[in-house]
């Protein structure tokens, strides 16, 4: 299956989420830009960035993007029109007096630098598993499949499933040990 918006580049179509994950790091920038202007908040536009990169870890192994740059603005200019609708929301509850003052809760901007480190180091060592147990693991963490329903998707025994699990979160816990994360 396809995606694409039709957007001229000189990227060349992708299948599966770890190549669109590298193109999104290498347009990491110019992305990140194209969301601030928008937000006009450079800790929004990281947020949506890091929200962007959690969508194209969950896209099936088997999806073909046509024109990855132009899928992955796509998705970031979606995620900040519906950022944009919920703030429109919340403030006109604002100014309506139906929500209390508290404090929104969100973290500094140091525990939002590491938590962005942190994603960019999970969505390397995903990319970087085995295709079947890279599968696996967006289908259980991701998608929230219980692994019976994982096995009989991918016609694998339940105990396969386990093991590709253990294997994955395993790899990913060394990249983040490594990392100091």
């Amino acid at each position: 299956m396809g995606v694409g918006t039709g957007l001229q580049e000189d990227v060349p179509a992708v299948q599966g989420p770890a190549p669109l994950l590298r193109v999104l790091q290498h347009h990491y920038e110019p992305l990140r830009r194209f969301v601030e202007r928008r937000m006009r908040s450079p800790e929004t536009a990281a947020d949506i960035i890091q929200e962007t990169c959690v969508k194209v870890a969950m896209l099936d192994e088997r999806t073909v993007i046509q024109n990855p740059l132009a899928f992955l603005y796509r998705v970031a200019g979606n995620l900040s029109l519906d950022c944009l609708r919920e703030r429109e929301v919340r403030e006109r509850h604002i100014e309506s007096g139906e929500l209390p003052d508290v404090p929104d809760g969100a973290p500094d901007s140091e525990a939002h630098i590491a938590g962005h480190q942190r994603l960019r180091i999970l969505a390397d060592a995903v990319a970087e598993l085995p295709p079947r147990c890279g599968e696996v693991f967006r289908l259980r963490k991701l998608e929230h499949l219980e692994p019976q329903d994982i096995a009989n998707r991918l016609g694998i025994s339940r105990n396969m499933v386990e093991k590709h699990l253990r294997k994955a979160l395993a790899h990913c816990q060394a990249r983040l040990d490594e990392a100091g994360a």
